[in-house]
């Protein structure tokens, strides 16, 4: 039986319309590097809980918004147009119970911050602004550019064994950042100047992957990427087949 991998969407609009959206290199790395199918998420609050029933796995994707800093207990944002109430209220609750019941988590960009926030971490806004730290932000156009390699990052623990390398070099696309990491996570790659680029949760009941950069992005050419993607899917499927799943 296939896996099945759910990607909480993004709420944003075309015109004047709402739509629910994700960019579709995910599903062509879950495909691809997971074996997985992949099913949108839609951003709907927490009545969405009610899909862990049906998935194996819970990837959550990059995005241009940033998390809302009231749920890591700030009241100023430093980006007030670029926020996502509806995806807020939808993956933090979702990252929380998916842990709590084992489901293999890969959180990726925007991902690893709202993993980070679920298990009540905290976020640097505005990374670039700090001193001693650099511009972690993207590229210019054309995409190529913008998710081409940016700065090299040390790798640590489970994801160094992933890997197979204590060093890779990756792109770049946020302007925040782990700030105190949250309960249970273990840093896991950190860049030059010290950003937390990668976490894991050793003591949780199951995979639990978050990564800052975009391992997505042309995937397949990057040994990283396929072995991150490969673990991932073998989690998914370790999961589907355990008798603990409906729990």
């Amino acid at each position: 039986m296939s896996i099945v991998v759910g990607i909480p969407a993004c709420a944003t609009t075309a015109g004047e319309r709402l739509v629910h959206q994700t960019p579709a290199r995910y599903a062509d790395a879950l495909i691809g590097g997971s074996s997985a199918l992949p099913i949108m998420i839609p951003p709907m609050g927490d009545t969405q809980l009610a899909l862990l029933d049906r998935i194996d796995g819970l990837l959550v994707p990059g995005s241009p918004s940033n998390v809302h800093p009231s749920h890591y207990g700030m009241d100023e944002s430093l980006t007030p147009d670029r926020h996502d109430p509806a995806r807020d209220s939808t993956t933090l609750p979702l990252i929380r119970a998916a842990i709590a019941r084992g489901l293999p988590v890969l959180a990726i960009c925007r991902g690893i911050q709202e993993l980070n926030v679920a298990l009540g971490g905290t976020l640097l806004q505005n990374i670039h602004d700090l001193p001693g730290r650099m511009d972690h932000r993207g590229g210019p156009p054309p995409l190529e550019t913008a998710y081409g390699p940016r700065h090299t990052v040390s790798l640590a623990g489970a994801l160094a064994r992933i890997a197979g390398a204590t060093e890779i070099t990756v792109n770049s696309l946020h302007s925040q950042a782990i700030g105190r990491p949250g309960d249970g996570l273990v840093v896991e790659a950190l860049a030059e100047d010290g950003t937390i680029e990668a976490v894991s949760f050793p003591t949780a009941l199951g995979f639990v992957l978050g990564i800052q950069w975009h391992p997505e992005w042309l995937w397949a050419e990057k040994p990283a990427s396929v072995a991150i993607f490969h673990a991932f899917g073998e989690a998914c499927r370790a999961y589907q087949q355990s008798p603990g799943k409906a729990a």
